[in-house]
């Protein structure tokens, strides 16, 4: 269930009941169920469908901020740009990113941009949930971007497991041997909160994942 959003006058918009800083029960913005619905807009459309909403990304993902906020008030007559800012602002996973008057996807584009390289270290290990029946074909071609620009990896086992819900009611969570990875040359970048990119995964890098204390 998607939380609502409320906003501190002090600290701005949170998540839950209380804000975090100050415990102040603050001011309703937005409810659960239209977060979630303005949330999955604003995804699509800096990942997807920018063109289809009227939005122009730049080669590394870039979009104006005033032109994002003018495609949320198209779509949704409800929306106003302190919904799309406490939406940008409040994402658990860092899906969003703002600066400078700009805001994109940190990650998940299936359009093509180029990401810029971060400095964020890497675990040695990371995680990959998947449907059982895919098995087959991940042991002999390894985890490839399908539809997505890159493959996304999650930093615990537990996050991954809810990832490969998304396919199957009982999905495998594979373990992938990063710190072997980046020893070979190939490049993983960490986006958003503990979602990390690459390229495609050979299955040599690949394993079972054992059971851990992230359960």
């Amino acid at each position: 269930m998607t939380e609502p959003i409320r906003a501190c006058d002090e600290h701005g918009p949170f998540e839950g009941e209380a804000c975090p800083a100050c415990e102040s029960s603050g001011s309703p913005v937005l409810s659960g169920q239209r977060r979630r619905r303005l949330s999955t807009f604003l995804s699509g459309a800096l990942r997807h469908f920018p063109d289809d909403v009227g939005l122009a990304l730049d080669d590394h993902g870039w979009t104006e901020y005033d032109a994002l906020v003018g495609a949320a008030e198209r779509k949704y007559d409800w929306a106003r740009p302190e919904h799309v800012a406490a939406v940008i602002a409040t994402d658990p996973k860092g899906r969003f990113e703002r600066a400078d008057g700009r805001a994109r996807a940190a990650y998940g584009h299936s359009v093509d941009v180029a990401l810029e390289p971060t400095d964020a270290p890497v675990p040695d290990e990371l995680y990959h949930g998947t449907a059982p029946e895919n098995l087959d074909a991940i042991r002999e071609e390894g985890l490839r971007p399908m539809a997505r620009r890159r493959v996304h990896l999650s930093g615990d086992r537990e996050t991954a497991r809810r990832v490969g819900r998304r396919h199957a009611d009982d999905p495998v969570v594979l373990a992938v041997d990063a710190a072997g990875m980046l020893a070979d040359g190939r490049r993983i970048a960490k986006r958003g909160e503990g979602t990390y990119t690459t390229g495609p995964v050979p299955p040599r890098y690949l394993s079972a994942a054992r059971p851990g204390g992230d359960e």
